[in-house]
């Protein structure tokens, strides 16, 4: 890589086979049947010259480290994300410290560790502060019961709130070109917006006066509103800021309940029913819809955007309406190919064994699940089976 005149940060490595490639599938963000191989990441020195804040969407904070301004991987970089307390105290970062410093994936600043042998004394620990002018109300931080993470007492501070507009009209939810932080900040600071359905109200005459808006540049991103008006479910759920719902749950959800309303009339043992979603998800989305002034907003923008099913995978049947569980080591396939194999001929990919499911395909160390498909009385079938099912 250093003989180009551009930069590059690895390869990738791809099946070559188009049939191979549908086997394999995808997750909610990318292709199982290629795999990004890096080149070990430059590394530099620079000092933490201070310790702040920084809110999510959610009202998560994380601490950031200001650092003294140098240039790594093409870029110059003067800050880096430190994760949450117990990565500063696991490696014991302090104000004023010398750290060797890098870019994961060559694009992501991270703190590697710190060189203690230039300490002088001088240097300050951090604690994470109670307070924060980030969050809503008296500016309380609480740290979240069982994670390593803190977050806001009172959500909806004006940051927290940019933030979720951003993320809400960024390329994984309504993808509302034109559309930027920028814009997104001086909207809400200008009292333009203040709720996600008021984008969709926004008019020539709302925009036109405003600084830095011109004819052209306000004619594009209201055309491009009015392309974000017809969306599929996923995408609205990712751009609803639901607590531990990425893409591929939304994705997950979605397929299961179709349309907005069945999700939201959903209890939390109706969301447990559906295969790759946990007890957490499932009481994050049910909280979240039993919220009312949520319900509020659902009822405001489904007047004003049209909500699409999402188009289920390619099926080729033979598992069409099956509850199927995956379990133990097989001989030759992963346990990820072939839940992809499952859900390509139709079936359904549930994470635990009830009456409810139709066979458990079971290898090596399959463990608690086939104790429970014999308690059961559910059929269990090896590799081998699966594959003649299959046609294969």
């Amino acid at each position: 890589r250093e003989k180009e005149d551009y930069l590059i940060d690895g390869i990738v490595v791809k099946v070559d086979s188009r049939q191979q490639q549908e086997l394999l599938g995808h997750t909610g963000k990318g292709p199982r049947y290629a795999i990004a191989v890096k080149f070990a990441a430059e590394q530099v020195t620079t000092v933490v010259e201070s310790i702040g804040l920084q809110v999510g969407r959610t009202g998560k904070l994380t601490p950031v480290a200001n650092l003294r301004a140098v240039s790594v991987a093409g870029t110059t970089v003067a800050r880096a994300t430190l994760h949450n307390e117990d990565f500063i105290r696991e490696k014991d970062i302090r104000v004023g410290d010398t750290v060797v410093l890098q870019k994961a994936g060559d694009i992501i600043p991270e703190v590697v560790q710190v060189l203690t042998e230039f300490r002088t004394g001088k240097e300050k620990k951090w604690k994470f502060p109670t307070t924060s002018s980030l969050c809503g109300g008296d500016g309380a931080i609480e740290r979240i019961p069982g994670e390593a993470a803190h977050r806001c007492v009172v959500r909806g501070s004006p940051e927290q709130l940019a933030r979720k507009f951003a993320h809400f009209v960024g390329k994984s939810a309504f993808d509302i070109d034109g559309f930027g932080a920028k814009t997104v900040r001086f909207l809400l600071e200008e009292g333009i917006i203040a709720s996600f359905d008021d984008i969709f109200t926004l008019t020539h005459d709302k925009l036109i006066t405003l600084p830095g808006f011109k004819e052209v540049s306000v004619q594009k991103l209201l055309a491009s509103i009015q392309e974000a008006r017809t969306v599929p479910l996923n995408r609205v759920l990712v751009g609803l800021s639901i607590d531990h719902v990425g893409e591929e749950t939304a994705l997950l959800l979605a397929r299961h309940f179709n349309t907005l309303k069945r999700l939201k009339d959903a209890n939390r043992a109706d969301l447990e029913e559906v295969p790759g979603i946990g007890d957490v998800v499932a009481q994050s989305v049910a909280s979240w819809f039993d919220d009312e002034e949520h319900q509020a907003l659902i009822e405001r923008l489904s007047e004003q955007v049209k909500i699409t099913r999402v188009a289920m995978p390619d099926r080729d049947g033979e598992f069409e309406g099956l509850t199927i569980v995956v379990t133990g080591t097989l001989p030759t396939l992963s346990r990820e190919r072939a839940e992809a194999m499952v859900k390509r001929a139709g079936g359904k990919v549930a994470g635990m064994v009830s009456r409810k499911t139709t066979f458990v395909l079971a290898g090596e160390k399959a463990g608690s699940k086939l104790e429970k498909a014999h308690e059961l009385g559910v059929p269990v079938i090896d590799e081998r089976e699966f594959k003649k099912r299959l046609g294969l």
